[in-house]
């Protein structure tokens, strides 16, 4: 359990870097940042394999290219759910899910599978 919350604040701390980088994302207060990273988590957890499935022919075609729109589709659809969560186009939404997704990428090399914090120690 303590590896869901640690996703969850990864993802928050993700949401609010993007929302200090883009002008087009905005959160009416922390409890709707909170809110938007459970459900962000929700929403890739299972809406995406879904949609992944079913646009796989045009993932392949563009070779993992739409993937990128995918992931800001599923935020987009996050931000609809969550009052208080805007998102003002497409571009926004794009850009917040590359940004959500490199820190999300960047925290799981310090965290394992289990959530918990990895310690690498090489013994010769």
């Amino acid at each position: 359990m303590p590896g869901f919350w640690l996703r969850i604040l990864i993802t928050a701390c993700g949401l609010l870097l993007a929302e200090k980088l883009l002008d087009g994302l905005h959160f009416g207060g922390v409890t709707s940042l909170v809110i938007a990273a459970i459900v962000l988590g929700v929403v890739n957890a299972i809406v995406r394999p879904i949609a992944l499935l079913l646009t796989l022919p045009i993932t392949i075609l563009t070779l993992g290219l739409f993937l990128l729109v995918l992931n800001g589709a599923m935020l987009g659809l996050a931000a609809l759910i969550v009052p208080g969560f805007v998102i003002e186009g497409f571009w926004t939404a794009l850009l917040g899910a590359i940004i959500i997704s490199l820190t999300g990428m960047v925290a799981n090399w310090f965290i394992g599978p289990k959530g918990k914090v990895e310690i690498i120690v090489v013994r010769r």
